[in-house]
């Protein structure tokens, strides 16, 4: 794996190109060093700690694990709450790296990337994660990135970033961009 401090890039929007992708949801990843891992994202599992009460849950020690090289005068930390079955897709940035924690719930979490310079441009990554798989992931700029609450749950979403949010470092396509093609439909049928 990468060096532990986040992907630093500053991206101009004519470096991003939306791929043309056949229907599907992209590799599935399973395990935090898989090499079909997105050039530039990375995962980590969380420290959780349960006991009899219920647990807790370590989010970020800034200077330590993915969020290493934040620099702690421009880290936001924010929260996004979301019931069962709703989507929350497309976005990027061009500068800013995102790295979400799953608080609570189960996640399915699309990404693409969009780098057309990158090794892995065009590639499309699924990862179920949550309470049955507590990972931290590192998104790279220019990775659009979403994801749908799945399970009968819903699900509270924690968000480091590097850098205070500036609308115009951020760029949104459609959930269902005819593009991507990303099969947000049940796949375990």
């Amino acid at each position: 794996m990468a060096a532990n401090v986040p992907v630093s890039a500053t991206l101009e929007r004519s470096e991003l190109l939306v791929p043309e992708c056949p229907a599907g949801i992209g590799a599935v990843i399973l395990a935090p060093d898989s090499a079909e891992l997105i050039d530039g994202v990375r995962i980590e599992p969380l420290k959780l700690w349960p006991d009899d009460r219920g647990y807790f849950l370590e989010v970020h020690r800034l200077g330590a694990g993915l969020t290493a090289g934040f620099s702690p005068q421009t880290v936001q930390i924010s929260a996004a709450f979301a019931y069962p079955g709703s989507i929350k897709a497309f976005h990027f940035h061009l500068q800013q790296t995102d790295c979400w924690t799953p608080a609570e719930g189960m996640i399915q979490v699309a990404l693409v990337d969009l780098r057309a310079r990158s090794r892995t441009h065009g590639a499309r990554n699924t990862l179920y994660v949550g309470a049955l798989r507590p990972w931290q992931i590192l998104i790279p700029p220019g990775v659009a990135h979403g994801y749908k609450v799945i399970g009968s749950g819903a699900a509270m979403l924690i968000y480091a970033t590097d850098r205070l949010y500036n609308p115009d470092d951020e760029g949104r396509l459609p959930y269902n961009d005819a593009r991507i093609r990303y099969d947000w439909d049940t796949q375990c049928k």
